[in-house]
């Protein structure tokens, strides 16, 4: 039988080692689902219940393997709803191939039924390269750039594949003009500066008296060689989401995250240090980072494109942070005076004490705090966190000390909603062997997550380690926007807008044959994770939480919170009444500023 197209896909992919394609089937990709039985499903084929959830499975698996990560989707819609996961891999530099189908070559300008022109539709979500094969010889050449480019720009590229294409005998190019011929593999380089820039860094560090550290994941590889700089500077060290699982948060000079969903000590470190120096990040909330002339500031990232953005930046060194920090460490003088690094360990010894204390404040039913304080302690050693965007952003940035090898992540820099669980089943497929947990936002759950649970469902028994939890924060409210309107706006929630119904998320996991339990006091919550943790199937756990507890930024106002309250008091009559009985004192247990000050 001869090699169609579509076999030397699968075939090549092989090649490069690709070991799971997250897709789903449509008739755009027929061809390829039929090459997929020939090949005895290798690479295996991971169905999800959505395209977009496809594609942030092969996000979250790019994230937690180090390797590319392949999606497949028809043409037309499947093509389309793609979209999202892959705007999410290339604005969080993941290395992320998408393989779509096409209408027929013969239909192509003739409105033909799910045609749409994905050359233009892909070409800024792929922009370092998209191609369509309207050929055979054009393989394997394509999809070698695709995967090559892939991963060496850590960035997403696409293949777009005819239908009638995929049916095709496979002939390799020729030797011959106008054959461009092709080759496996992606050689492993270290880019590292040039020695007189490391100097000049040097030179400015060392003029320094108060340095703040900033990494990002760009730092991950980095650990220790961060460690030995940061000891070497007597600086503290904050970390960009992204970067969370890039340094151990216990370490006492760790600040922990900055911005908006960041930490008090990260916020005063960047307030009053004299000196800079980022690392393998690309923040890009400037309002976080030091006031303009108050501070020097030197940047290190591997992409030349990233340097010099965020900041005015005297010195920008391209290179692999690593290899970069090992040869600035010999230039750089050791700092004698402790008091600068002194203060950065009291506040963040501080931080951790109002941590505590704000997880325990009463809230009804549950404090939304309370719920991740109380897993911090009970973290596997080897576990995989993913959190969604919303409020369960704030209080995984803030309440979780991730250290060793524990991983973690979120959608950084897109920001968008639903990719918690899919990201979990990502980690699964890439570790098997590791559990994985979810923190998501009832918001969240109800726009894919629990469609997604049924994925879960189909495949958990393959897993070494069947544990993969799921965390709702169940507060029947769009809690992040909602408290931006009360903070930046002084407007009352919108019901319309942010109240959404209360699901029986527990009781529908069961119903899939997964464990589900629903928490509604706050004594039941460390019994509630102990047995997800030790549970012998993926988990659910339907945390009942309190709306009014506030996800205060680290630069809040007693100004800006009585501002918040005053808008909630605006609010329908049943809320307001219950915000007159004790919410201004609630939010102000819940002020950083408030502890400091007892």
């Amino acid at each position: 039988m001869s090699t169609k197209v579509s076999d030397y896909i699968l075939q090549r992919l092989r090649e490069w080692d690709v070991d799971h394609v997250f897709a789903y089937p449509g008739d755009g990709i027929n061809g390829l689902l039929a090459a997929w039985g020939r090949a005895e499903n290798k690479p295996r084929f991971v169905q999800s219940r959505h395209e977009e959830m496809s594609a942030f499975e092969a996000v979250g698996y790019a994230k937690f393997s180090g390797r590319v990560g392949v999606c497949a989707a028809t043409s037309g819609p499947g093509a389309i709803h793609l979209l999202n996961g892959l705007y999410d891999a290339k604005l969080d530099h993941v290395p992320v191939v998408a393989i779509v189908g096409q209408t027929n070559r013969s239909a192509m300008g003739g409105s033909y039924q799910q045609e749409v022109d994905l050359v233009s539709l892909y070409k800024d979500v792929a922009s370092d390269f998209c191609e369509m094969v309207t050929v055979p010889e054009q393989l394997p050449n394509v999809l070698d750039r695709a995967l090559r480019t892939a991963v060496a720009r850590r960035s997403v590229t696409a293949v777009i594949v005819p239908a009638d294409v995929q049916e095709l005998d496979y002939s390799p190019p020729e030797h011959a003009f106008k054959m461009v011929p092709s080759s496996l593999g992606m050689p492993h380089y270290a880019p590292v500066p040039d020695d007189a820039d490391l100097q000049k860094a040097a030179d400015l560090l060392n003029s320094g008296g108060k340095t703040a550290i900033l990494i990002g994941q760009g730092a991950r590889g980095a650990r220790t060689e961060v460690t030995q700089v940061a000891d070497r500077l007597g600086a503290g060290v904050a970390k960009a989401l992204l970067g969370k699982d890039a340094l151990d948060d216990d370490l006492p000079y760790v600040t922990g995250a900055i911005g908006l969903l960041g930490t008090r000590p990260s916020y005063e470190m960047m307030r009053d240090c004299d000196t800079l120096l980022v690392i393998g990040s690309s923040f890009p909330y400037t309002q976080f980072l030091p006031q303009f002339g108050k501070a020097r500031a030197v940047q290190i990232d591997i992409d030349p494109h990233m340097v010099g953005l965020r900041y005015p930046f005297e010195v920008n060194l391209v290179g692999d942070a690593a290899g970069t920090l090992r040869r600035l460490l010999p230039l750089l003088d050791q700092m004698e005076d402790s008091a600068w690094r002194k203060k950065i360990e009291d506040n963040v010894a501080h931080w951790w004490k109002v941590m505590e204390r704000r997880a325990a404040v009463e809230a009804d039913p549950i404090n939304p705090e309370h719920v991740a304080h109380a897993l911090n302690d009970l973290l596997p050693e080897n576990v995989i966190l993913a959190a969604d965007s919303g409020s369960a952003a704030n209080w995984y940035a803030r309440h979780l000390k991730l250290r060793g090898a524990m991983r973690g992540s979120l959608s950084g820099t897109l920001a968008t909603m639903g990719p918690g669980v899919p990201y979990a089943i990502g980690a699964k497929f890439a570790h098997g062997d590791r559990p994985a947990i979810a923190l998501v936002g009832d918001g969240a759950m109800q726009m894919n997550g629990m469609a997604e649970l049924i994925t879960v469902a189909k495949y958990w028994q393959d897993w070494a380690d069947p544990r993969l939890v799921v965390a709702v924060f169940n507060n029947q409210d769009l809690n992040q926007v909602t408290w931006e309107m009360r903070a930046m706006s002084g407007a009352p929630q919108f019901l319309p807008s942010q109240s959404i119904p209360d699901v029986a998320y527990a009781d529908f996991a069961r119903s899939i044959g997964l464990t589900g339990i629903r928490i509604e006091k706050p004594d039941e919550v460390a019994g509630a994770w102990r047995t997800a943790l030790a549970a012998d199937r993926p988990c659910v756990l339907d945390f009942v939480t309190d709306p009014a507890v506030p996800p205060i930024p680290p630069h809040a106002t007693l100004d800006q919170i009585e501002a918040a309250a005053s808008a909630v008091l605006k609010g329908d009559s049943d809320r307001a009444a219950m915000v007159r009985q004790g919410f201004k004192a609630k939010v102000q247990d819940f002020l950083p500023h408030r502890h400091r000050e007892e």
